[in-house]
């Protein structure tokens, strides 16, 4: 296992990947059930269960997918923007099962061009050519947006007509509503402290200790109503797997008046194309550059096996019957606790499995408990603003905008394209356009043509 993994080679040891490998579960197990909440817009019946089963099963292949090919600590499952997308462009307005088919087909092609991309070393290309201060930024971006994230998943952060956001108010609330965010917060100073004071496992310590206290302080047990969904897989093989290769998916998937016609197919396929690719780009820049995995130049070690990690989860995730497949950005939570091989990922698949069986696994550990990892992370990963070269206003606003725009269009790839958009048009006007900026230039106009047709 040593050997295969390079576990000693790489500073780690088994038990630190097995609690990485936790730690990432714990931080992202929440898609099992959002994910076919958002693919189908409901909560139960066949269709969800079928979605539900194909979910858990493309987070497996794709967090696998890591652990034999790249070796590499990080997990994927359905995003969460994509996971929207689909839904508002295949499922809604009534078009049900039969435009979730064909909305399949369309994230299959999509996940083949990144396959042909990545084999051929055209994403690996497009990342490195990315420039330094946006590479550098990228972190900084996803640390704020992970960190966003916990807040929002207690309420910390809530929803305010006014101003947008707000902290959360607790004068005059009420114990019950305000717990999750009193107990996170808790949670947060406990994983601060215990890695302050140099303990290992300091973020699972911390995860296992805040479920301990809400459910004390909130006066509940955790639910352990298991086995209810082992049914689902005969709706699963009906409904969900392999669908996307029956012909009148791919009709539809070109219909009018599913997609809009051939031309509406081919916006969305290049759309689906642009985020999951600068997601993963995104997401391993970041988790790489935390957990010590950059080569000399700056990049992540392995890119090119990541991409196609990324890419082949997406076909088979189709296969499955879910939605685009890409590296999850709650991988850093276990890369902070200690992954550095892709023996962190076996443990994460693994739980993933176990949820085929025992759904209460993906329950009995709160938000409450996993927001606190999520900030912690934001903390880490907020440190590498001090690499991004200030000197130079446009490194500085092409950077600045790419890291505030993670968490403020809820999107890594956002920030990417609007940073790409920014430093193109300020090289341009400033006469200092070289050949070099070629690339940047492409991404750029690519991602102008998504903010313009592609409506994610």
């Amino acid at each position: 296992m040593n050997k295969f993994f390079k576990i000693k080679e790489r500073g780690s040891s088994v038990k630190t990947e097995i609690v990485a490998g936790l730690t990432t579960f714990f931080a992202m197990a929440y898609i099992i059930v959002l994910g076919p909440n958002q693919i189908t817009g409901t909560t139960g019946g066949p269709f969800w269960n079928a979605v539900y089963i194909a979910t858990v099963f493309g987070a497996i292949l794709g967090t696998l997918y890591y652990a034999f090919y790249a070796n590499l600590p990080y997990a994927q499952a359905c995003g969460i923007g994509l996971n929207a997308f689909f839904f508002a462009s295949f499922v809604n307005m009534d078009k049900g099962i039969t435009g979730y088919q064909a909305g399949l087909v369309i994230v299959f092609l999509s996940g083949v061009i990144f396959l042909v991309l990545s084999l051929t070393g055209a994403r690996e290309v497009i990342a490195k050519s990315m420039p330094d201060c946006i590479k550098k930024a990228i972190p900084v971006g996803i640390g704020l947006f992970i960190a966003f994230i916990g807040f929002q998943n207690v309420g910390i952060i809530q929803d305010n007509p006014g101003t947008l956001v707000q902290f959360v108010q607790i004068n005059g609330a009420e114990w019950k509503d305000i717990a999750p965010a009193i107990v996170a917060l808790i949670g947060f100073f406990i994983i601060v402290i215990l890695s302050q004071l140099n303990v290992k496992g300091a973020v699972l310590i911390g995860v296992v200790a805040t479920s301990v206290i809400y459910y004390v302080a909130t006066w509940q047990l955790p639910s352990f109503e298991g086995g209810s969904l082992t049914g689902s897989f005969s709706e699963f093989f009906e409904i969900s797997f392999l669908a996307m290769f029956k012909p009148e998916s791919w009709k539809n998937a070109f219909s009018e008046e599913i997609v809009g016609g051939v031309f509406g197919a081919i916006l969305l396929i290049i759309s689906f194309s642009i985020v999951n690719m600068f997601d993963t780009i995104g997401t391993l820049y970041g988790t790489a550059s935390e957990a010590g995995m950059l080569d000399e130049h700056g990049d992540p070690i392995d890119m090119n096996k990541a991409m196609t990690c990324d890419s082949t989860a997406t076909i088979t995730g189709a296969m499955c019957g879910t939605s685009t497949c890409t590296t999850f950005v709650e991988s850093a939570s276990g890369v902070a606790a200690g992954g550095r091989t892709g023996l962190s990922s076996v443990v994460t698949a693994i739980c993933f499995a176990l949820c085929l069986f025992l759904t209460p696994i993906a329950s009995i550990i709160p938000a409450a408990a996993t927001a606190p990892a999520l900030i912690y992370v934001g903390v880490l990963m907020f440190r590498n603003v001090t690499s991004i070269d200030m000197t130079e206003l446009r490194s500085k606003a092409a950077a600045f905008l790419t890291i505030i725009m993670m968490p403020l269009t809820y999107s890594i790839a956002n920030g990417i394209g609007i940073g790409a958009i920014a430093y193109v048009i300020i090289t341009l006007c400033s006469g200092k356009f070289k050949k070099n900026d070629i690339a940047v230039t492409i991404v750029a106009l690519l991602f102008l043509f998504k903010f313009i047709f592609g409506g994610i």
